[in-house]
């Protein structure tokens, strides 16, 4: 009795799920089929390409679990799967994905029962391996005895491995002769292993300055302060609007045409369009203060960040008043959602409402504390204590 009993429900089961003639009676209602794509969870999340991504899909048919072995059909633009069709077991079905392209993408799982095909999609992102973390400083201070230049030769020293590059500033980059102490602080700083840029700030493209005004500032860091010392360009005051490009098109033709591997880094300070991506090697994607960027996420903008490295996007942060504060922005960007790779942190504050405080003036408090922390999120390891 118990196994008739047992086989009887079975059958009803399967008369119910399946909708079928055999089953006595006949019906020509659809069966209603619903597919849930369970992993990856979370609302659009971020992969890594070149890592075995679990997806999974359950099925079920008028509330029902789908019987075994309903196939179900994976794709997605991002890459192979391994298998492209699974079967389900107790109304579950199996894959992976192994991610070849970056940038947004759609997950898209079909399944068919009965005759009816149905499916549902779920969005997700790729980005590239992170490249480490480098530090870039505007280092918008002059280097008198005892400054900030002073600390960032040294502290490069003793930070082998860790890329730190720091902006040249000296009078806004408007300029006609070479400042003593900018070249013998410059000097210093890259023989202790760091990094240049020559400050030029280009008024958004609106023509406020000229080409011609912006191409002088080009050449007179690499006339007087040398390809030697100068590894290439910041432009700061970057429009990020489509209507700029040619502008910024000539700029970057124009650096490059000096010396091909002169580094253009561009500073739109928001996610800008996507053609400016072209006419740089580097985008400051936010600048701003720690506690925003604690909002700040590329998907809000299509996620079209996530096809350039990490080491092609930055973050420029004030107003982060302590250790702890560094070290949250530190985490944030570091973060495979964030994925910025440049970064930066002071206490110094600026507010935008009175257009008062310069956080560029100077190195941060933590400076110190900043450089052990980036140096330990690159090789994996707790960070410091503040």
């Amino acid at each position: 009795m118990p196994r008739f009993f047992a086989l009887q429900r079975t059958t009803a089961a399967l008369c119910v799920v399946l909708l079928t003639s055999a089953c006595g009676g006949g019906s020509d209602i659809a069966p209603n089929v619903v597919v849930e794509i369970t992993a990856p969870s979370g609302d659009s999340p971020v992969f890594e390409l070149q890592t075995p991504l679990s997806v999974e899909a359950t099925v079920a048919v008028n509330t029902l679990t789908a019987p075994d072995d309903t196939p179900v059909h994976f794709s997605s633009s991002a890459g192979l799967f391994a298998p492209a069709t699974a079967s389900t077991r107790n109304g579950q079905a199996h894959s992976a994905l192994w991610g070849t392209v970056p940038g947004p993408h759609t997950l898209r799982a079909e399944a068919e029962v009965a005759g009816v095909r149905t499916g549902n999609t779920k969005s997700f992102y790729l980005r590239h391996t992170p490249a480490p973390l480098e530090v870039l400083v505007p280092a918008y201070f002059y280097p008198s005895t005892g400054s900030g230049w002073t600390l960032l030769a040294s502290s490069v020293a003793a930070h082998p491995g860790l890329k730190v590059t720091a902006i040249l500033n000296p009078n806004n980059g408007i300029f006609s002769t070479a400042d003593r102490r900018y070249v013998e602080a410059a000097g210093n700083f890259v023989h202790a292993g760091g990094q240049l840029l020559g400050y030029v700030h280009t008024s958004y493209g609106t023509g406020v300055r000229s080409l011609s005004d912006v191409q002088t500032n080009i050449d007179r860091y690499l006339e007087l302060y040398g390809r030697d010392l100068i590894s290439g360009i910041f432009l700061d005051e970057m429009s990020g609007q489509s209507s700029t490009l040619d502008f910024y098109r000539q700029v970057y033709h124009y650096i490059k045409a000096k010396d091909p591997s002169l580094r253009v880094v561009g500073n739109p300070g928001t996610i800008p369009a996507t053609d400016m991506a072209g006419v740089s090697d580097a985008l400051i994607t936010f600048e701003g203060t720690a506690a925003d960027f604690a909002h700040y996420d590329p998907r809000k903008k299509g996620g079209w960040l996530y096809t350039l490295s990490n080491n092609r996007q930055g973050t420029l942060l004030h107003s982060a008043s302590s250790c702890t504060a560094m070290q949250t922005a530190l985490r944030t960007a570091a973060s495979t959602q964030t994925n910025s790779g440049l970064v930066y942190v002071t206490h110094r504050p600026y507010d935008y409402a009175t257009n008062t405080g310069n956080p560029w003036a100077s190195l941060p408090s933590y400076w110190t504390e900043l450089l052990d922390s980036v140096q330990a999120l690159n090789q994996g390891q707790p960070l410091p204590s503040c």
